[in-house]
């Protein structure tokens, strides 16, 4: 039986695709770079032409959820649904509807592994630079609508992914239910602070009643 020569990316792909499904089902620790390679019938020296480690290809999985999430933003924001709305609904869906750890669930709870801090906070850093400008063109929109009021929209927009993705990391900061909850209740109004948008413009980011603690 002849021998299948796949092109360098379509390789590529498949290698991160095999093990974003392992790390899903089993956990980044339980899978070995035996199990990708058994799994696609490729040998040892293919699977390491393109990645060295078992921590590299974890990265470049992770790397593919941030893209795949861009791409969902972008097009949701381009497509029919938000076509005509005010930039106050389209925030509104965005941070509502935004969950990249759907189906992911194996692959992010890897990154708090303490060994994986540093490629966890490298990850969550290339997540705002690549979505704050999707979230920029909402706020510059709501600027131009007259409900927001902003001379820096990137920064804006930097602080609102930042404190949706950050903050809410409870493996990231060593937080508990009570933490986020505190600091979740605060998130609307520093949001209507930040953009200048009218009082109650955010509130249904707020937590249920009864969930967050008196100080």
């Amino acid at each position: 039986m002849a021998r299948i020569v796949k092109k360098p990316e379509e390789r590529r792909r498949e290698i991160i695709e095999t093990a974003r499904d392992f790390f899903n089902e089993r956990g980044h620790d339980s899978v070995t770079m035996q199990d990708i390679m058994e799994r696609l019938g490729i040998a040892k020296g293919t699977i390491y032409h393109y990645f060295t480690s078992k921590e590299q290809l974890l990265e470049a999985v992770v790397e593919e959820i941030t893209d795949a999430e861009f791409r969902r933003t972008r097009d949701f924001l381009e497509g029919d649904r938000c076509r005509g709305l005010p930039a106050l609904e389209k925030l509104r869906l965005l941070l509502t509807e935004a969950n990249m750890s759907a189906g992911n669930e194996g692959i992010l709870e890897s990154l708090h592994h303490p060994d994986n801090a540093l490629m966890h906070s490298r990850e969550l850093g290339r997540y705002l630079l690549k979505l704050a400008p999707l979230f920029e063109d909402v706020v510059r929109q709501g600027c131009a609508e007259g409900v927001f009021s902003t001379e820096h929209p990137l920064e804006a927009s930097e602080f609102i992914l930042a404190a949706t993705q950050f903050l809410t990391d409870m493996g990231f900061y060593p937080w508990d239910g009570t933490d986020l909850a505190r600091r979740a209740a605060a998130f609307p109004a520093l949001l209507e602070a930040q953009l200048r948008a009218p009082k109650g413009s955010f509130d249904f980011l707020l937590p249920p009643p009864g969930s967050v603690p008196n100080a």
